[in-house]
């Protein structure tokens, strides 16, 4: 192969899915003349697992991405075709967006939006090597002979590096869809001596619609005031599809367990490890012998397409399983596969060799985002790539690290978790993975990130002035409640007597009403003549606000004692080996993570309480 000189740039950026979109977006718009690669440009933000947006932890990703000025949220809202809010029978700090995206025009959009950037190159093409110079990168390498000089790059390689579908004893050298897999890429990693290892992920079958039995299952209408993804989203969003619920059967029980012995996840053929919270089918009857029936969620692909997604239902059995498991199905006992589920392997980094920037600590200006950072999903992938985009650019302009806290963000809590605990599985967001959730809520991720995305130069100006304003109205609203009252009458005593709630004979402030757990704000309308005509957002954040003030005061004393500890800076070159009255195995976990931090190494596995007293005695002397 000959070699030829393709061109300068200051980042390339490996890989053109969720994370290498956000990556790339965000260098090139703080303007770094920037690269992004894809192995295929028709599969640009392809979503090849399921056609969604968010969920449970995941929406509370976007929206904060959104805040901080990246695309994702955006991209939802103009191709997003049914929204739901999960959890809204709980607490508002577990209330997370989920919407089913159309995926070929989400697609389209985020190819058009990055063949748009100013300062941004999209180009097709294999990377099969990086290259450095002085342990620095200096260059990325085509499978064509293209080299590309370059300062960083971003390793965004999703499910592609050396990636191997399986689908029963059909065995492929891919990536997702068909498309082919990235091989001569993990030569060159490990050449560079980065510490790889094998995850694996699956999805579901499609089926054509037209041979659904939908009378057969339940409808899942989207929410009836759908609520959009971005902030700067100024009209509702339109449901214009529905879902449908059915369940598995006993017969479908029978057929996994009759086939067992050919399902490859339980023979020896599948060697990565899969993600524990979206296991395939074949596990979860395993996992759950007891359990008579599992439920599936039939959902559409898009609004051009007969194309079903069987969400519940990720396998890697032989075809002719799957097609007698799906006919085993109320409401699909005649449909007529149109794509098998297959079950992927690929290469991934362990994340503990990336400092909080994902920068990888032996190799200056080589970065790790997404599924290549050993995580799942779109979303996560999506804010590392947007967070890897950033630090590289800033890098590179000679400005300080741009690093998330765990008490500001779930973006930073998922860092944090993957950089200083590492992952043996795919990682997936969860509102039980933060310490601080009722302050962290997908709700309020404007008012906790606008700023921190203004100062980076992602957030104009204009939005930083909306969000301001939109908190200061939130404040007066607050204390005019706690300085007006409501005067004891007939028609207050009998509103209060029908919500439930004890009556208030000698009146009250406005304030101790809506704190009472069986009356919401808009309640408060017929007895609050001078109420101001406060937006829908401004006004749930009035009504979140004095419902939990307790909690959210408790939260954020605890959130200053976390910053205590974070406050405590640990030199990077500190020989643990060193210090007196650490356990071997605590030395041994510090000498690797490099923590940055008291607090970050506080979280170190196999770092005890003692060790960070002892860390404490060394650091106060």
């Amino acid at each position: 192969m000959t070699e030829f000189d393709a061109g300068q740039f200051d980042i390339a950026v490996i890989g053109a899915g969720h994370a290498g979109i956000e990556a790339a977006l965000a260098a090139a718009r703080l303007g770094l003349e920037t690269i992004v690669f894809t192995i295929n440009l028709d599969a640009v933000g392809n979503m090849p697992c399921n056609p969604a947006i968010g969920g449970t932890g995941k929406g509370h990703l976007v929206r904060e991405l959104d805040a901080l000025g990246g695309e994702m949220a955006r991209a939802a809202d103009a191709c997003c075709i049914q929204y739901r809010l999960l959890n809204k029978g709980k607490g508002p700090a577990v209330w997370s967006l989920r919407a089913q995206a159309d995926r070929r025009k989400y697609q389209e959009r985020m190819k058009h939006t990055l063949e748009r950037q100013e300062h941004l190159t999209v180009r097709q093409g294999e990377v099969v090597e990086v290259r450095t110079e002085g342990g620095a990168v200096s260059a990325v390498v085509l499978s064509t002979g293209a080299v590309f000089s370059v300062k960083a790059a971003i390793l965004a390689t999703g499910t592609y590096l050396a990636g191997r579908t399986i689908v029963g004893e059909c065995i492929e050298d891919s990536g997702p869809d068909g498309m082919h897999a990235a091989g001569r890429l993990t030569d060159s990693l490990l050449k560079l001596g980065l510490p790889l290892r094998r995850f694996k992920t699956g999805t579901p079958p499609r089926v054509n619609a037209r041979t659904v039995d939908f009378d057969e299952m339940e409808v899942q209408p989207g929410d009836a005031l759908p609520v959009p993804f971005s902030y700067s989203t100024k009209t509702m969003p339109e449901n214009q599809a529905v879902c449908w619920l059915t369940w598995t059967t006993e017969e479908t029980l029978r057929i996994v367990r009759e086939n067992l012995d050919r399902a490859p996840m339980y023979s020896g053929v599948i060697e990565g490890v899969g993600p524990r919270y979206c296991p395939s089918f074949e596990t979860k009857v395993v996992r759950f012998p007891d359990k008579l029936r599992h439920q599936l969620f039939v959902e559409p692909m898009g609004l051009n397409t007969e194309e079903l997604y069987i969400q519940g239902f990720s396998s890697s059995m032989p075809e002719e399983v799957q097609i007698q498991m799906l006919h085993s199905v109320p409401g699909l006992r005649r449909a007529v596969m149109t794509r098998p589920a297959y079950a992927i392997e690929y290469d991934c980094i362990d994340p503990l060799a990336l400092r909080p920037t994902l920068e990888v600590k032996a190799i200056p200006g080589l970065y790790g985002a997404g599924q290549f950072n050993g995580s799942s999903g779109y979303e996560e992938a999506a804010v590392q790539g947007f967070v890897a985009g950033v630090n590289a650019a800033r890098k590179l302009r000679g400005e300080g690290d741009f690093i998330l806290s765990r008490s500001e963000s779930y973006i930073g809590t998922l860092i944090d978790d993957l950089v200083t605990k590492g992952t043996n599985e795919p990682y997936r967001m969860m509102t039980s993975r933060s310490e601080y959730r009722l302050l962290l809520r997908q709700d309020n991720a404007d008012q906790r990130l606008t700023r921190r995305g203004y100062d980076i130069g992602l957030v104009p100006a204009e939005r930083l002035r909306e969000v301001e304003e939109k908190y200061a109205a939130v404040d007066r609203e607050i204390a005019r409640l706690t300085h007006t009252g409501v005067a004891p009458s007939p028609a207050l005593a009998a509103f209060l007597a029908e919500k439930g709630t004890s009556d208030a004979p000698d009146g009250c402030a406005l304030i101790a009403l809506l704190r009472r757990p069986q009356l919401i704000y808009a309640d408060l309308a017929p007895f609050d003549p001078d109420r101001p005509d406060l937006p829908p957002d401004a006004a749930e954040q009035v009504e979140i606000s004095v419902k939990y003030a307790g909690y959210i005061q408790r939260q954020q004393k605890q959130v200053e004692d976390f910053r205590k500890m974070e406050s405590r800076r640990l030199p990077p070159d500190l020989d643990y080996s060193a210090i007196q009255g650490l356990r071997l195995e605590a030395r041994e976990k510090l000498n690797a993570v490099r923590p940055a931090d008291l607090g970050q190494a506080s979280r170190i596995s196999g770092v005890s309480p003692a060790d960070v007293t002892a860390l404490l005695i060394y650091l106060e002397r």
